[in-house]
């Protein structure tokens, strides 16, 4: 039999019915389950059986929620989390310990930055950042300590690509792990697993739910690594809670449908950014200028939603363009259908050192722009009072 396409798995995939037969996925809103007997209990709580047993680790929203992501990046199982953040900590804590190694992109999320590089290492666990697009540079940051390989791709918010079947083999060889943050792309442009990556984590609060609504996160993979991701959970407590399961469960049924509408705006705000004299350059990968363009549309379906662009002027001038805006929303936020703007220096980016910002590009004159689903027209129209200023 033929599998079911990704558009049928992302309405579909996971669902399991209750009694009642609910066409809906159900929500079960209840933090324990009843057994029938005390040996039933023990049976659950050792794993002898399977079934639900406390909302910290088992649910059967979450589940299906799981089943589907799963599904949708081709991977064995998935762990939900609580956000983004709890779901790279899960995931570090769950297969590293005191005295390993990670290598990670240096364009990853400011707060994956802080973690990697200003958490862990109160534990013993070091992060040697590299540039995102630097293949010699991976290879020599790896140890025989290094377990795990982290990227985001594209990067965020400079929209550097990484090119992940290359840095795979590089992990591979070196007996480590290779996770990618596919938060921008979603399965919906971008599988990573079937690049060669063995992880894939998610802050499924931005696209996958859509619409700004909860946090969530996600750690996709093998079920060797989504079983030791679980203990950790099971133990640690960074679960999500029933309802935002369903509501990006919810959000999934519409995923490739926002991500191809937003990606073919985003496409348009960029090339009308790119000709406007008021913008110093554009960084998208859908863009034929973008300097990893070909890897880009080799990886993904399209550029994605996210835009980036610098102007002249630093904070001063990026500032007034932000404040100028009447539609668009200010927030840091991301993967809404709401067009959102944020300026990454003073937010995103803002906890790093200003040496830290220099090394991962991030300038005082960049603006970060995540593209919804209103009409490019009003879009452009919104950025082009700033823009003249």
């Amino acid at each position: 039999m033929t599998p079911p396409d990704f558009d049928t798995i992302a309405v579909r995939g996971g669902t399991a019915r209750s009694q009642f037969n609910e066409h809906s996925e159900a929500l079960f809103l209840t933090s324990s389950f009843v057994f029938d007997s005390a040996a039933q209990a023990a049976a659950r709580f050792s794993g002898e059986e399977v079934g639900n047993v406390y909302a910290r680790f088992s649910n059967p929203t979450v589940s299906m929620m799981q089943d589907r992501l799963a599904a949708l990046e081709g991977g064995e199982a998935c762990i939900a989390t609580s956000s983004g953040m709890s779901a790279i900590l899960s995931l570090v804590m769950a297969l590293l310990r005191s005295g390993d190694h990670i290598v990670a992109s240096m364009g990853v999320f400011g707060a994956s930055q802080q973690l990697l590089g200003g958490v862990l290492p109160r534990f013993g666990i070091e992060t040697t950042f590299v540039p995102a697009t630097d293949l010699a540079a991976y290879r020599a940051a790896l140890r025989p300590e290094t377990r795990l390989v982290f990227v985001e791709t594209p990067s965020n918010p400079l929209t550097e690509i990484v090119d992940i079947s290359a840095v795979a083999a590089l992990a591979h060889e070196a007996g480590a792990l290779l996770a990618v943050d596919n938060c921008f792309c979603t399965p919906a442009l971008q599988r990573p697993l079937e690049l060669g990556a063995d992880v894939v984590v998610h802050s499924a609060t931005k696209y996958l739910d859509g619409q700004g609504r909860v946090l969530g996160g996600a750690v996709v993979g093998n079920k060797t690594v989504t079983e030791e991701v679980f203990k950790f959970l099971r133990t640690a407590g960074p679960c999500i809670s029933p309802f935002n399961a369903w509501v990006i469960l919810k959000g999934l049924e519409t995923l490739r449908i926002r991500m191809e509408a937003q990606s073919a705006r985003a496409l348009q705000l960029a090339r009308w950014l790119e000709a406007h004299p008021g913008v110093a350059r554009v960084h998208y990968p859908g863009l034929a200028s973008h300097p990893q363009h070909a890897l880009a549309m080799r990886q993904q379906a399209s550029g994605g939603a996210i835009v980036s662009f610098e102007v002249e002027g630093g904070r001063e001038r990026a500032w007034r363009i932000v404040d100028a805006t009447r539609m668009i929303s200010i927030t840091a936020n991301l993967g809404d259908t709401r067009s959102t703007i944020t300026h990454p220096a003073t937010t995103t980016h803002g906890r790093l050192t200003p040496e830290a910002r220099a090394a991962a590009g991030i300038g005082e004159g960049l603006l970060r722009i995540a593209v919804g689903l209103e009409a490019i027209e009003d879009i452009q129209a919104d950025l082009a009072a700033g823009l003249s200023a």
